[in-house]
């Protein structure tokens, strides 16, 4: 009977452990399904069909070591991916800053935007899309003031449950729905063309999130460490990670699917404005689910989206002041808790020029969204190379170095993120 209580004692332990290190894939997954994959793979099974599917799992595929790195590297060191820039050289270190800063405040823009939209389909309420988004803004702000990482922690375990249940059901009900015979049979428009080619960029530049988020994840698995007191080990880390990058993935074809069954072939296209837009996307819900799901799924599409915003108007103040530490020759620590007044006056500054940047745009709603995730696929291949150098060329212990197929993936995925960019280039070039 001995043996068998300690195994009982073993297991619990490691429930116990592992309780204790989920967290931050989680938070990856909730920022991740937002306007990539209700927007990007639900208009990509709407325009496209499935002719894009490959494009969702090779950008999935490709993109994984790159974001896995964020925790390996915290685990591993103790520290967030931007003290490891600034260790390899300020070289690193500058260009990361010039990338985070030259696509925050329209990535933050974009995902308040789409939000903003969904709250006034949910609510009824006809507030122009700029009032919308200063009012999500304003609510982020008050609940990241008093202590940003464990309220961040509980909503987004609430918001991706409901969403996931929904998203099933509502993908069951689509497959099972018996189509007209001139929707299965309507040709996809053709890709390779100018503006096949750019929203191609835009579908994998967010997916399913941009390589910058490989910086957030290892804050974040800091910050879960210092919640909850116990420092993960690398597998139970990796748990977390893989438990949030494989949900997010599954989603992104989900919601492609679920804009081929219901919209592709129908004569209908997403719309260009936050609203109509808004109201397309319930309606792939409803049609599948009956109009008895209007008010539960326009509560959980807004979830979503907010979950979205709430973690990335948190995340940028968050890695700004960890770039500012590294240039301060203080003696105080690094990694300061989240309420102290660098982090609020950041959270201040960038929201407010993120809504300056979303006033500025106007209803120029697909506009914007694809502005935003081009930039952050131009960039990728940069931010992956110096990851790769980060993890495989600095002085980790043997235990944290990633097997020989990861590294075998990393250099595909350097390949692939690097071609399609230059394709890009060049495509733009000569059209």
């Amino acid at each position: 009977m001995v043996p068998i209580v300690r195994i009982r004692i073993c297991f619990k332990i490691m429930s116990s452990n592992l309780k204790k290190s989920i967290g931050p894939g989680l938070l990856m997954a909730a920022a991740a399904i937002g306007v990539s994959h209700l927007v990007q793979s639900t208009r990509a099974g709407a325009e496209f069909g499935y002719a894009l599917v490959w494009a969702v799992l090779l950008a999935n595929l490709f993109k994984y070591p790159f974001l896995e790195f964020g925790p390996r590297y915290a685990i591993a060191t103790g520290n967030h991916m931007i003290e490891g820039y600034a260790r390899m050289g300020r070289w690193a270190l500058w260009i990361f800053i010039i990338f985070t800063v030259g696509t925050m405040f329209a990535i933050q823009a974009a995902v308040t935007v789409v939000t903003a939209s969904l709250a006034a389909e949910l609510t009824g309420i006809s507030l122009s899309p700029g009032s919308w988004s200063a009012i999500i803004l304003g609510l982020c702000l008050l609940l990241l003031f008093k202590n940003s990482y464990p309220v961040l922690d509980s909503v987004i375990k609430v918001f991706m449950v409901v969403l996931a249940i929904s998203t099933i059901v509502a993908i069951t009900a689509a497959i099972a729905t018996d189509r007209p015979q001139e929707v299965t049979t309507a040709l996809a428009p053709e890709i390779w063309s100018t503006s096949g080619v750019a929203f191609l960029i835009a579908l994998m530049g967010w997916m399913p999130i941009p390589i910058d988020a490989s910086v957030w994840h290892s804050i974040w698995t800091l910050e879960r460490a210092r919640q909850t007191k116990y420092t993960p080990k690398l597998r139970e880390s990796l748990i977390d990670f893989n438990v949030g990058y494989i949900g997010a993935a599954l989603f992104a074809v989900g919601f492609l699917v679920l804009g081929a069954q219901v919209m592709f072939g129908s004569g209908q296209s997403f719309a260009t404005s936050a609203g109509a837009f808004s109201q397309q996307l319930i309606s792939l819900y409803t049609v599948t689910l009956g109009e008895w799901a209007y008010l539960l799924i326009s509560i959980c599409a807004f979830s979503t989206m907010f979950s979205t915003t709430f973690t990335v108007t948190d995340t940028y103040p968050r890695v700004c002041s960890e770039i500012i530490n590294q240039f301060r020759s203080s003696t105080l620590p690094l990694s300061k808790p989240p309420g102290h007044t660098q982090y609020r006056v950041l959270l201040v500054g960038i929201t407010a020029c993120s809504l300056g940047f979303l006033i500025l745009m106007g209803d120029q709603f697909r506009l914007m969204i694809d502005l935003a995730t081009t930039l952050s696929f131009l960039t990728a291949p940069v931010l992956a190379c110096i990851n790769y150098r980060l993890i495989f060329h600095t002085s980790l212990q043997q235990q944290y170095i990633p097997q020989r197929w990861l590294k075998v993936l990393a250099l595909s995925g350097l390949l692939f993120l690097s071609g399609f960019a230059i394709f890009y280039v060049y495509w733009m070039m000569i059209a």
